[in-house]
Order: structure tokens, then sequence, then C-alpha cells
């Protein structure tokens, strides 16, 4: 096995045995850093240490990965002009935020013969955005109403 001491030297191919016995005078563990690879590599450390700086590591990956959530903010056909410049802020912090914003007006009873003035309201709600909003989804009909999807 191709072996790796615990300040990083490599140390060359040694018998199993023989890296066992070096870990154990330095009272260390050894352990199995690339099992695929001809020879193995194995390094000399401590295996809590080792352990603690894997897991810190996925954590830090984790940290960084790019959001791709989707927040949804829902409109009713009687909503207010007050009511949607407050939805409409709160899509752009969404947006800000790195979220997908889906935009739904939820039509109920007798609203639903009123399809064309829906359409209309969510177009509204898309006019009072700022500028730099792409739509992600063009409206589309739903079961219970209308729904787009905007992204930045």
């Amino acid at each position: 096995m191709r072996l790796i001491d615990e300040t990083g030297k490599q140390l060359g191919i040694v018998q199993t045995g023989q890296a066992l016995q070096m870990a154990q005078d330095r009272g260390l563990d050894l352990i199995e850093v690339a099992s695929k690879t001809d020879p193995p590599v194995c390094r000399i450390a401590d295996f809590g240490k080792f352990q603690y700086q894997k897991e810190k590591q996925a954590r830090q990956q984790k940290v960084h990965q790019k959001k791709s959530g989707l927040k949804g903010i829902r409109i009713g056909l009687n909503t207010a002009k007050h009511d949607l410049e407050l939805k409409v802020n709160q899509a752009e912090n969404f947006l800000k935020k790195g979220y997908k914003v889906r935009i739904e007006i939820i039509l109920r009873g007798r609203e639903k013969a009123f399809q064309n003035q829906a359409k209309h309201k969510i177009e509204e709600f898309k006019s009072l955005l700022k500028e730099g909003v792409a739509v992600e989804q063009p409206i589309t009909r739903q079961p219970r109403g209308f729904s787009m999807i905007i992204g930045k």
C-alpha cells in the first residue's frame, strides 16, 4: 500500500504489517483513504480527527449549494391594489434570495367564469414587479385557477 504520514509526507509503498506497526508506534490509526487505486492509499492519522474533518467538509459543501427552491404567492380575483403591492414586495424579496416564485390565482365557485379577469390580474402582478424578472413558465391553466413561475 502507498503510505502517507500525519504531516502529509509520502513514505512510499509499504507492506500492511509494517504500516500498522508505524501507526501504533506513533499512537495513531491507519486509515484507508483510496481503496480503488492500485496500490491502495493509506494515511497515518487520528481517526476521530479525520472523521471530524470529513464531516466539516460535508457541511461546508452543503452551505455552498445553490438553493433552487420554489416559493408560492397566492392572490385572489378580488385582491386589492395595495394588497397586491405587498405581495409584489414579498415576491421581490424571494427573488433576491435566489428562489423562483409561483404566482397562483385561485378561482372559487362562480369566479371560474371570469378566467380573462384572472389572467389580467396575474399580468397586473407581473407588471408591478421590477425589471429584470424572467418568466420561467408562462400563465398556465390549473384545475383551480391559473399560475405563472418567475425567476431572476
